[in-house]
């Protein structure tokens, strides 16, 4: 097996189910210098096992089954430097065991039961002096030992109870999972064996395989070299072969009574000196060739009846030597010719066994059947050791036989759904007709339709049947590749994040927006690696952007803002004050000191917003007694344009800042619709008061208490829409587009800025009450979302806040330095 794998290094067979391993089943792989066994059934070692492996160096037989160890398990074996025999079932080991492993210098013995009696004292001793092994492999028997190193066992220590002294390594006893044993003796009687079970101990002296399917003695037979008696009767062998029993010299009984058997050759007992019983009775045997008992001289019994023995001058020979010793119980029978039918081999004379001409055929044809001529249709016969013979047919022709006419298109030989067509004439053979597609004798080739394919810019063919396809590069499309693919249509456009897709001949490229990265826009850019909260605050990324998490207690931006001193106990003791507003005693008084854009008695109301993103907004349920209100507020803005309040739809009220004037459109159902303008401008970032008051189909519109702008409508109705919300800020977009399709509003921008102090009819509002769209805070500071990367925020300035950066950097968030825009860029 491994006589041509010449640079073979390593097996590993590990894993698996390895129980046994034939003497010699390496030979030839002396180029092997690992083999791993790991994780079998072994349970013992002998030296043919590894024979072969001369140029060996590591041998690992980890977690197996093994019991013992033998002076001779490792013969041969003299290049191994690495031994493992880790977590077997080793008990001993005998005396010498390691001596052939002449180039040792690693043995792993751990996990190993060993019995540290006297038969192991030698191995205690060798372990000190050898120091090659691993770890300390402990004693587990006797009890007082157990645990214990076996180099540290003292010499004396290894003792031998009385009777034990010659125990050593006794081989464990076999028997085959089919079988039942007891010592020698081996029973798989009635088992529908056809092959020699596994397994069988090689000490076997008595094996029963009767009631079985063997057609066949069986080869492996001749191996076991003990056998005494073999008990083969009740099967279905038809013939012998002079090598059936051979290597059994120890052999004293044969049982092959009740199988098929017509001819034995001359040579079939050939060695069986030992033979005294040989039992052939109830068989179809005829006639037995002259000399076949000749090594047979310990033969004191012959079982040959219900037989039907042709008493010729053949067997003349037989008859004479049954009747030296009686060596045949008197029951064999003639049973022709047909004057001898009937009568005994052992008293009939053997003067009496004639020959009048030639035997019928059919007792001929026991020996060679092919006398008779069985194969027809000029088949060819032979002698088969198995079926007796075997025909070899002509073209046209099969069956045991050659019997049966063979038509050609029988096999199917046509492939593919071809049609097949039988000729005239013996051994004229078939045609096959091809379906579109495919052609050749058999239609088994498929017809190569990329010969002529139309298949464009740089698309490669792939034949079908019958026809093909264009595999396209990753630019083109279509059935030939002739379309050219749009990556950025709305169906293959990768780019993620509202990202700018690019078409170029290599494919689409994404241009991310600000705060994504990667091929697809997909990654959020991590702008927490140069934070600056403070205080153990957690950074939280966000998009171009990052908030602090504070720790309990602080507070801030940056969570700057430590924790605020417990307060005493006192008024405050029972005062809930709300959205993170902290209580303060004044005069024995407790006052809830809220945080900026709160107020009321516990910090209850949200009084102030900002506006920080676009297209924000606040919703206000329906107004009461309007047309007749009073709505007063406070603004900050650096804008010029931005919508303050709106309600209605076709009957509206509109109040907006249009290029830093406050202006004011007003119809409360009587078209056509007025407006009017503040004279003062409110966008220098500073708060100012709008107050706007309606009466019916007037309205008073001023700024920080100065004079009033006034406006009347003199419509004819005054029915202004009460069922419609109230927007401030901001509006949604239908309601935008609506009102700036009909000239309500002249810019229709959302409010960026802060509103305070809404009253409405003299009632202060609370913005936790309303409807808030994302983009509106707590509060009115306005560093809120301006981060200042290197620099401090100025949230007063005349345009609005700014940062001021610290030396060597700048830009609107101070994050590009002085000497270039990319230095420092991630």
């Amino acid at each position: 097996m491994f006589k041509k794998l010449t640079h073979l290094k390593k097996i590993n067979l590990s894993n698996n189910k390895v129980s046994e391993i034939e003497d010699g089943a390496f030979e030839g792989a002396a180029s092997v210098s690992e083999l791993h066994l790991t994780a079998n059934q072994l349970e013992s070692i002998r030296s043919g096992m590894f024979r072969g492996l001369d140029g060996l160096r590591t041998l690992m037989l980890r977690n197996n089954r093994i019991s013992c160890i033998h002076n001779d398990s490792f013969t041969g074996l003299r290049n191994v430097r690495l031994l493992s025999l880790y977590d077997n079932q080793i008990t001993t080991i005998s005396p010498g065991a390691f001596d052939t492993l002449q180039a040792l210098s690693t043995l792993n013995l751990l996990a190993n039961p060993f019995n540290c009696n006297c038969q192991l004292a030698w191995l205690g001793d060798w372990l000190r002096k050898r120091k090659i092994v691993t770890g300390n492999p402990r004693c587990q028997n006797p009890d007082f030992l157990r645990q214990i190193p076996l180099q540290d066992v003292a010499f004396p220590d290894f003792r031998c109870e009385e009777g034990q002294e010659e125990g050593g390594c006794l081989p464990r006893p076999q028997c085959p999972q089919e079988c039942a044993c007891l010592d020698t003796v081996v029973r798989c009687s009635n088992k529908h064996l056809q092959a020699l079970p596994k397994g069988l101990p090689k000490n076997v002296t008595e094996l029963y395989l009767d009631g079985n399917q063997f057609t066949l003695v069986p080869g492996q037979l001749s191996t076991y070299k003990y056998l005494q008696l073999v008990d083969l009767s009740n099967n279905k062998i038809s013939s012998l072969s002079n090598s059936s029993f051979t290597n059994m010299s120890q052999l004293t009984t044969l049982i092959l009574s009740y199988n098929s058997l017509q001819c034995i050759p001359p040579l079939a007992f050939q060695g069986l000196r030992s033979l005294r019983l040989l039992s052939l009775h109830g068989n179809d045997i005829s006639t037995l060739p002259e000399g076949i008992f000749a090594d047979v001289t310990s033969l004191s019994h012959l079982a040959i009846g219900a037989n039907p023995l042709h008493c010729d001058c053949h067997l003349r020979w037989l008859s004479s030597w049954v009747k030296t010793g009686y060596k045949e119980p008197g029951i064999a029978r003639c049973a022709g010719p047909p004057d001898m039918e009937g009568k005994l081999l052992l008293t009939t004379p053997a003067k009496k066994f004639e020959c009048q001409g030639a035997p019928t055929l059919a007792v001929q044809a026991k020996c060679d059947p092919c006398l008779s001529s069985p194969c027809r249709n000029q088949g060819s016969c032979h002698n088969d050791p198995l079926e007796a013979y075997r025909c070899t047919c002509p073209g046209g022709y099969k069956g045991r036989d050659c019997e049966v006419s063979l038509d050609s298109c029988a096999s199917g030989p046509c492939e593919n759904g071809g049609t097949c067509h039988a000729q005239e004439g013996e051994g004229a053979g078939f045609m096959c007709s091809c379906p579109a597609g495919f052609e050749g004798p058999t239609c088994g080739v498929n017809t190569d339709d990329c010969v002529a394919h139309t298949c464009a810019n740089g698309g490669i063919c792939v034949d079908g049947v019958g026809n093909y396809t264009c595999r396209c590069p990753v630019q083109y499309s279509g059935r030939a590749c002739e379309q050219l693919v749009d990556f950025c249509s709305p169906e293959l456009n990768p780019c993620q994040h509202k990202a700018q897709c690019v078409g170029t001949p290599d494919g689409p490229r994404c241009e991310c927006p600000p705060g994504y990265a990667g091929d697809n826009c997909s990654e959020n850019l991590d702008d927490c690696g140069a934070h600056r909260c403070q205080n153990g605050a957690q950074c939280v990324d966000e998009v171009n952007g990052y908030s602090c998490l504070c720790a309990e207690g602080y507070s801030g931006k940056l969570c700057e803002v430590p924790p605020q001193p417990p307060a005493p106990r006192g008024p405050c003791e029972g005062m809930e004050c709300q959205n993170g507003a902290s209580c303060v005693d004044q005069g024995s008084q407790a006052v809830c000191q809220c945080l900026p854009g709160f107020g009321g008695p516990e910090c209850e109301k949200l009084l102030s917003v900002n506006f920080v993103d676009r297209d924000t907004y606040l919703q206000f349920t329906d107004l009461q007694n309007w047309p007749r209100a009073n709505i007063t507020l406070q603004v900050s803005t650096a804008e010029d344009n931005g919508i303050l309040l709106y309600n209605g739809d076709n009957d509206h009220i509109a109040v907006e800042l249009y290029q830093g004037h406050v202006r004011v459109s007003y119809d409360p159902g009587s078209y056509p619709s007025s407006a009017i303008y503040s004279a003062e401008t409110i966008n220098d970032g500073q708060f100012h008061t709008v107050e706007l008051v309606t009466f019916d189909q007037m309205v008073n519109l001023s700024i920080d208490g100065g004079s009033p702008m006034t406006m009347d409508n003199f419509g004819k109705h005054y029915t202004l829409n009460s069922e419609a919300p109230l927007y401030v800020g901001g509006m949604p977009v239908d309601v935008n587009s609506a009102a700036f399709r009909l000239w309500q509003m002249l810019n229709g921008s959302s409010f960026h800025g802060c509103i305070r102090n809404l009253y409405i009819n003299n009632e202060l509002q609370d913005f936790t009450k309303t409807r808030m769209k994302p983009g509106v805070v707590p509060g009115c500071e306005p560093c809120r979302k301006l981060y200042c990367l290197h620099g401090i925020c100025q949230p007063d300035a005349s345009p609005g806040p700014v940062c001021h950066c610290e030396a060597g950097w700048g830009g609107l968030h101070c994050d590009q330095p002085a000497d270039g825009p990319c230095h420092g860029h991630k």
